[in-house]
């Protein structure tokens, strides 16, 4: 059931040195490092329901609008300073308290200068609003944290893998989970350390992947060919499931442009340099489908990202979307009619031949030269 927020879609346009906020999140940045920024984000206010101001997944469970997105990231402050990443600094206890908090932190915040309303956008997290040095943070409440999280962080002997997909499977979503390692609040104690936001979201993805692509390795093929489709604001998604082991690829296509990437079925060894952290969301939302079915498949996954898509909002809206698309499928007697249907249908829709795409398909290319056991009994 959807929610009423537009009560928490602040109307201010004067931000102040000094104010009192409730942090849901915080941004650990990457660009000299190991000697980083680190961000506390706080709306200029106390507010009850704060984690709405971080929470893609009641983002996309409540239909917000692009524009509602980003009038809530445009109101949080991000209270900066500097950090090395295994060193230690009197406000990253604050950092990893609003990490694990379920509700944020009612914080007292002094900073340098009055921030400006401004709103920066990345490819990979969600937009961060004005940014202003801080000088002083202080908590003024109880911090409220979950007992399963409070296990997780206390263990200092579980390592991170372990302790993402421990906390994965009993339901805390990814955005949580990436603020959990970028704030070194997981792993073995020796390695623990500030890890740039950008960086955690693709570990969070990496990890849980691989966990159930070991599982799915050990399924029986799917039966017949699937087309899963979908689409969420201006990202179309057409994800060809065909009756095989474990292979992905993913190509993705913005105006003139694209990407791709791909794995056989003994995986990638180094980052998806093309697609980037697209590559895994959308490859976590295939794996969580295949391991419901009991399945293992062969997977080509192609992404047209239309005008409609305003201004980059985060990989949260590729899994998201890629979850989406899931959930419909129409099913096919063999490969070339799946493949004949998906033609037809992008470039009626788009007026976009994608026949030159299918063609350098390295996985598409497999599929149709390779000889199978099966065709000489």
């Amino acid at each position: 059931m959807k929610v009423n927020y537009s009560s928490l879609f602040l109307k201010t346009n004067d931000f102040k040195k000094d104010f009192y906020g409730t942090s849901p999140s915080v941004f650990v940045g990457r660009f000299n490092y190991p000697n980083i920024n680190v961000g506390i984000l706080a709306p200029p206010e106390i507010i009850e329901d704060a984690v709405v101001y971080d929470s893609p997944k009641l983002w996309f469970n409540n239909e917000f609008t692009q524009k509602e997105i980003l009038d809530l990231r445009l109101n949080l402050i991000n209270s900066r300073f500097n950090s090395h990443v295994k060193s230690y600094n009197k406000y990253l206890d604050i950092t990893k308290e609003i990490a694990m908090s379920l509700k944020g932190a009612d914080l007292e915040i002094n900073l340098k200068n009055k921030p400006s309303k401004k709103l920066t956008l990345y490819n990979f997290t969600a937009p961060t609003g004005p940014k202003a040095e801080l000088i002083k943070a202080r908590i003024t409440s109880n911090v409220k944290v979950d007992s399963r999280v409070e296990k997780a962080v206390d263990d200092t002997d579980l390592k991170a893998d372990e302790a993402v997909l421990y906390l994965y499977k009993k339901g805390f979503e990814e955005s949580f989970l990436t603020k959990l390692i970028s704030t070194g609040n997981l792993g073995l104690k020796k390695n623990r350390k500030l890890v740039p936001s950008r960086w955690s979201i693709t570990l969070i993805d990496d990890v849980i992947g691989k966990k159930f692509i070991d599982d799915i390795k050990n399924y029986e093929v799917l039966e017949k060919p699937r087309l899963y489709y979908g689409d969420y604001f201006g990202n179309y998604y057409f994800i060809l499931l065909f009756p095989d082991v474990w292979n992905y690829e993913l190509y993705e296509k913005k105006h003139d442009e694209f990407w791709t990437d791909f794995e056989f079925y003994h995986g990638r060894k180094t980052y998806a340099e093309d697609t980037a952290g697209g590559y895994y969301s959308n490859r976590l939302a295939v794996l969580e489908k295949l391991y419901e079915l009991k399945r293992q498949a062969t997977v080509f996954s192609l992404r047209i990202v239309t005008d409609e898509y305003k201004n980059s909002l985060g990989v949260w809206v590729v899994r998201e979307c890629s979850r989406k698309s899931m959930q419909n499928y129409l099913e096919f007697e063999n490969n070339e009619l799946m493949i004949d249907y998906i033609k037809t249908l992008v470039k009626n829709k788009f007026s976009l031949d994608v026949s030159e795409i299918l063609k350098q398909s390295k996985i598409l290319a497999m599929i149709k030269n390779q000889i199978k056991l099966t065709s000489f009994l």
